[in-house]
């Protein structure tokens, strides 16, 4: 990542928490819903695991593992899960999911990630 990419990032968290009053959700330990968190795990395991692995273990991307993600900032990878990398293939997932579910996801792969139970049963249900 080049310098002027990361400093971009970093203004941005720091942006959000000054003028928007975001708080880091990693601080309040903010979990989201049972049902929502199946389809976040769903969502890392399927649409991140295309490139960086089903089992997380890298391909494309790097690994997302715990030991892989050991000595990087949970600011950094959430910023990069929320905006993207521009000039790689990594999207911005803003808009698919929030900033304080970043957070979650940050944290669950830091420790750890849970296996995926598989889409939710609502979801399964609307694509008959």
């Amino acid at each position: 990542m080049s310098m002027q990419v990361f400093r971009t990032r970093v203004s941005f968290v720091l942006w959000s928490v000054a003028v928007l009053g975001v708080q880091p959700v990693w601080a309040e330990g903010g979990e989201p819903a049972p049902g929502r968190a199946r389809e976040l795990v769903h969502l890392v395991r399927q649409d991140c695991g295309s490139c960086h692995g089903l089992t997380l273990q890298g391909g494309l991307g790097p690994a997302l593992t715990a030991e892989a993600l050991a000595d990087k900032p949970a600011e950094g990878l959430v910023a990069t899960i929320v905006g993207g990398r521009p000039g790689t293939p990594m999207p911005p997932f803003l808009g698919i999911l929030t900033e304080a579910e970043a957070v979650w996801i940050v944290r669950e792969l830091m420790k750890g990630f849970p296996e995926d139970g598989g889409p939710s049963p609502q979801t399964s249900e609307s694509a008959r």
